[in-house]
This record gives structure tokens, sequence and C-alpha cells, in this order.
């Protein structure tokens, strides 16, 4: 059995009996997490990006906790630089870990780190294929809609969907609808929203334009957790 567990923003932990890989750390300084970054403990780590707000906290948690942080290349040099243990990908590539497959596939977005007055490109974002358990994952990163969602709904029989809903910096609900039917996943749930003022949205509303068009979807508070 699979357990995602939502944590506010875009970070999600994806566990069962032996592994928890923990997905953009944004915990310090988000108004929506339920986790202490002093204290979770995953065994794997995977980033979308470089922005604040999804690498978060995961370079001292690498550090504290030897997990291995899984991102794309540039990124993910970024990270080692800092200390942390890193295994480098890039958008097309897989893998298997010992705790499942994953794939790099596209998110149209940006990736920087920024330090004081200095921006620090940090390679291409992504979003990613997960399967664990036997269960097929996708975490979109932050990206706007692409018609090549299509596509990854054609290759892999998605379990689950987490997309962004919060407009402005990503999709806003009206386009996560479009992905979703696009991808056709069992379970959709909606991400990166009310964090900030900017990206205020009703997930609720949200999930109920997914039942007009007969797809399963579920709005998660912080903390809260679905099972496949």
């Amino acid at each position: 059995m699979l357990r995602i567990t939502f944590h506010g923003h875009a970070c999600f932990s994806l566990s069962d009996d032996k592994y928890h890989v923990l997905i953009d750390p944004f915990i310090s300084g988000n108004p929506l997490s339920d986790l202490r970054a002093e204290e979770v403990a995953p065994t794997h780590i995977l980033l979308t990006h470089g922005h604040g707000d999804h690498l978060g906290d995961a370079i001292e948690i690498s550090k504290r906790t030897k997990a291995l942080i899984i991102a794309p290349n540039e990124l993910a040099v970024y990270c080692q630089m800092k200390g942390a243990h890193v295994h480098n990908m890039h958008i097309g590539g897989s893998r298997r870990f010992d705790f499942g497959w994953v794939k790099l596939v596209p998110a149209w977005h940006g990736s920087a780190a920024i330090e004081g007055s200095n921006i620090i490109y940090t390679g291409n974002p992504c979003g990613f294929v997960v399967e664990m358990r036997g269960k097929y994952v996708y975490h979109a990163g932050d990206t706007g809609l692409f018609k090549d969602m299509e596509l990854i709904g054609e290759m892999y029989d998605l379990d689950c969907a987490l997309l962004p809903i919060g407009d402005n910096f990503v999709m806003g609900p009206g386009d996560a609808l479009r992905a979703a039917k696009m991808l056709r996943a069992g379970l959709t749930i909606p991400m990166h929203y009310n964090t900030f003022p900017v990206i205020e949205q009703d997930p609720q509303q949200y999930v109920l334009k997914l039942k007009e068009e007969a797809l399963n979807g579920k709005a998660l508070n912080p903390g809260e957790s679905v099972e496949l």
C-alpha cells in the first residue's frame, strides 16, 4: 500500500512501510506546513526545481539524515556543492531506486536559487512520474498547461496526479482541469494554492469541476493522507 500525504503548497510524502520519499520540502517559512524541518526523516527527496518554495529545506534535511536528493542535474550539483547527498538526472531519463522507479518529465516554468542579490540558475524544472508499490504517481511540479500531458497520460496508467491550481505562477483551475482530462489519473489532487495571497484558490470548487468531467478528485488538508 502506498500512502500519499500532503504537507502544504507542493510538498508531499510518498511512503510505505520502509521508504519515505519527500517531494519539494518547503517547510520553514511555509504557513501551511504541518511539518518541522528539524524532525522530518525521509529516505529520499525529489526536487522539481530550485525556487525557494520547492527547494525549501532539502539541503539541510539531506545533510542531517543522509537522504538522497534526486533532481535535475544542475540543481543536484548545486545541492551537492552545499553538502547534500544527490543523484543527478535529467528530463527524459529514468532510473530504478530501492524505493521504486522515477522518470523526469517536462515542466514549463523556471528554476533558480536566490542568494542575497544573486540569482543562481539551476537548470530546467521538471515533473516526476514515480512508480512505488506498483502505483504510478505524477507530480507535475510548477508548470503551465502543455499538450504533452496527454502523452504522459497515454504512457502511464496513472493512479494519482498532483496538479498545481494556484494561477499567476502556474496553471489556474481552468487549465488544471484540462490537464486532468488529458492525464486521466485515477485520482487528481490539487496543490500549489493558498500559501500566499496571489495564489488563493478554492480547491473544493476545482474538485467539483473534476466531478463534472467524471474525474475523481480530492483536496487534502496539510497532514491528510490518501492510500492507494
